[in-house]
């Protein structure tokens, strides 16, 4: 059954792929970007529109990429509006959306569902947030709140017993960042493996397949360098099992009630006392979702259609190991527009196979035939594989990287390696992957 898909990028271009990939699966696509740097993202591949409203008659599924409407959250509320008219979407709420905006928020609705956190104060001025880092001398992690919070370099993970570099950082923070961020969550530090756990909702529970994903936010291999959106990101399917159960399966009925449809995603901090929930993305992840729906045995336009409708699925997925990595070109993650300029505005993808396969797109437009970089930001391309072992699923993804050729390009060459190295055996030891 073919389908009327509506594609909406309320700020920024995101879920080209996936609306690349539903429109190659036969169904009849329009795609909006609102953000202006943004609007040739996807030309070529997927049949776009400059007025979405005017698309909504036409569409039997509405897909919201985000939660934010320029500098503001907000497509909660549309998305909301829309399913009380009687449309199919897939999108939040605007309480959902606030799990992501107000993180003091998001830690409440845990508490109040019975799922541990890590201790964590809220704080809208900075001096306040010296002072008890003076008082509560630990390691803290510094996690802005508002719309200042997707420049990711500014979330801060400090290192020092008694938080002198966290007071450093807030210091600085005030005199370059005062006049934007609207305050910040001080979270204190906990070690272990960091796992995202993530589960699809169809407005009414949770489909059977759970994502459990490892992220990988800084810029350079060996987790240095600047924080980005994302790097990289390995994964797998598994079921309903503890770590879902003590987490998100403790939301169902919340997510019920709410009529939330769509991804939700709650990274953790999980060792052998406990699991700490970080932070949730209440939407789509990216590049993510591009690497969950590379394991789709599933047609992915299928799935979102049931999803929207409030069906199970029925997600047939990869059994084994799943990685994705960002291919990225200067300046990224920085903004500055001559580099980009001289290095990267409409630099040519070329392939030395004819095969696509794994090869997902971000930024990227086609012209004529020829792939191209777009928009600003120098994210191009999301490449992905899969194998029985996570060794086997990094093989394959880098080999198709090797058969890409952009001038200037660069990627994290370890996505993966951390799981090999130990979490998998960790998180097996602690006795959470079983059923």
């Amino acid at each position: 059954m073919t389908a009327n898909f509506l594609f909406v990028s309320a700020d920024a271009a995101l879920i080209t792929d996936i609306a690349w990939q539903v429109h190659q699966e036969g169904h009849d696509v329009q795609y909006y970007v609102e953000a202006e740097s943004d609007r040739e993202i996807g030309d070529g591949f997927v049949p776009k529109t400059d007025d979405w409203e005017a698309e909504v008659a036409w569409a039997d599924v509405i897909v919201f990429d985000d939660i934010w409407i320029g500098d503001e959250i907000g497509t909660g509320e549309l998305a909301q509006e829309l399913r009380e008219q009687g449309k199919a979407v897939v999108g939040g709420t605007p309480n959902t959306d606030r799990l992501e905006e107000d993180r003091g928020y998001a830690m409440e609705i845990l508490e109040e569902h019975g799922v541990n956190t890590i201790d964590h104060q809220v704080f809208r001025d900075f001096d306040d947030g010296v002072e008890f880092v003076q008082q509560n001398p630990a390691p803290y992690v510094i996690k802005p709140l508002g719309e200042v919070q997707n420049v990711k370099r500014l979330l801060y993970v400090g290192n020092e017993d008694d938080g002198s570099d966290v007071i450093d950082v807030l210091q600085a923070y005030k005199k370059a960042w005062g006049h934007r961020m609207k305050g910040f969550q001080l979270q204190r530090k906990v070690e272990g493996v960091e796992v995202a756990i993530c589960g699809f909702f169809n407005g009414k529970e949770f489909v059977d397949q759970v994502n459990l994903n490892f992220e990988h936010k800084k810029l350079f291999p060996g987790n240095i360098g600047p924080s980005t959106g994302e790097m990289g990101t390995s994964m797998f399917w598994t079921n309903h099992n503890r770590l879902f159960q003590e987490t998100l399966g403790k939301l169902e009925d919340w997510l019920a009630e709410e009529g939330y449809v769509g991804s939700i995603d709650l990274n953790c901090i999980v060792n052998g006392t406990g699991i700490y929930p970080l932070e949730f993305t209440p939407r789509f992840g990216y590049p993510t979702l591009s690497i969950q729906e590379e394991g789709f045995e599933t047609p992915t336009g299928e799935f979102f259609l049931d999803l929207a409708n409030g069906r199970d699925p029925g997600l047939a997925v990869h059994r084994g190991y799943q990685i994705g990595i960002r291919i990225v070109l200067p300046p990224f993650p920085f903004d500055d527009e001559q580099t980009y300029d001289e290095n990267s505005r409409n630099a040519a993808v070329v392939f030395e196979t004819d095969s696509r396969e794994g090869v997902h797109i971000e930024d990227c437009k086609n012209v004529d035939g020829q792939w191209r970089a777009a928009g600003e930001s120098g994210m191009p391309l999301v490449v992905t594989g899969k194998g029985e072992t996570m060794q086997e699923a990094r093989e394959r993804c880098y080999a198709r990287v090797d058969d890409i050729v952009m001038p200037n390009l660069y990627y994290r060459d370890d996505i993966g390696e951390r799981w090999i190295e130990g979490d998998g055996d960790r998180l097996l030891a602690w006795g959470y992957l079983g059923p």
